[in-house]
């Protein structure tokens, strides 16, 4: 899984729980931008994102193990509040080996970005631009009666088709399967850039795990060592009056 943004606006931590609740692992990857927590003024930290956090530390205390790579949102260890931090040490990126001997470089993706969106002065920037657009949103959605509490807003449509629009030559990917061939393994499995894709496309398997701002996926590892991709808008556009149900939609 990959940026959850915990503690920011647009997190959708209650539908991150019950993806969690319907899929329990004996090894958790979390691929960066888990907390979303440097923004002093713009503090959002909930109930359930503190659950999220209890889970993952009750996973573990029950065996599970959690690898935990930081992204360019994830603040310094030493500065997040105890009580938030993950229990697992961030580390920048990991070969893994699935059961059927496949490897893959994983890590977030930031390291890819072209130069000038790289800059942490532009993470802020944009992070803060993204929290006035949904505080907006929300004082419009209490003036417009909505008939799927999950469909996008305008503005959320808005946010994820510039980002589509941003990532259209699939540069990013090219650069990601690169970094991958320059270390000798089978595939990339990264976040950061909020579109959830699994292909060949470029000779070697490209693996985005996608958000839970707007996409709501997540990758698994089968039995048999490949690659699915889990959840998805369209599992959580259902009947509000039953539980979320997140099963495969592609692999």
């Amino acid at each position: 899984m990959s940026d959850l943004h915990l503690g920011a606006l647009g997190c959708r931590s209650d539908l991150i729980l019950a993806f969690l609740a319907e899929n329990r692992a004996d090894t958790y990857v979390l691929v960066g931008d888990i907390l979303d927590l440097w923004q002093p003024m713009l503090p959002h930290w909930t109930a359930r994102d503190q659950a999220v956090v209890d889970h993952l530390a009750a996973r573990q205390a029950d065996g599970a193990r959690l690898i935990y790579l930081r992204g360019n949102h994830d603040p310094a260890p030493e500065t997040a509040p105890e009580k938030y931090r993950v229990p697992a040490t961030p580390c920048d990126e990991i070969i893994h080996e699935t059961a059927n001997g496949s490897r893959f470089l994983v890590l977030h993706g930031d390291s890819c970005d072209v130069r000038a969106v790289r800059a942490h002065m532009m993470t802020r920037l944009g992070s803060r631009i993204d929290h006035v657009l949904r505080v907006l949103d929300r004082s419009l959605s209490r003036l417009r009666r909505q008939s799927r509490p999950e469909a996008r807003s305008t503005i959320e449509a808005l946010l994820s088709s510039v980002n589509t629009l941003l990532h259209l030559r699939r540069g990013h990917e090219r650069r990601l399967i690169a970094l991958a061939r320059a270390k000798n393994v089978d595939g990339v499995i990264c976040g950061h850039f909020h579109i959830a894709d699994l292909h060949d496309d470029h000779g070697l398997i490209y693996a985005n795990c996608g958000d839970w701002v707007d996409s709501f996926t997540a990758l698994g590892e089968t039995a048999d060592g490949h690659l699915q991709m889990l959840g998805g808008r369209e599992a959580a556009e259902q009947d509000q009056q039953t539980e979320p149900s997140f099963g495969q939609v592609s692999a």
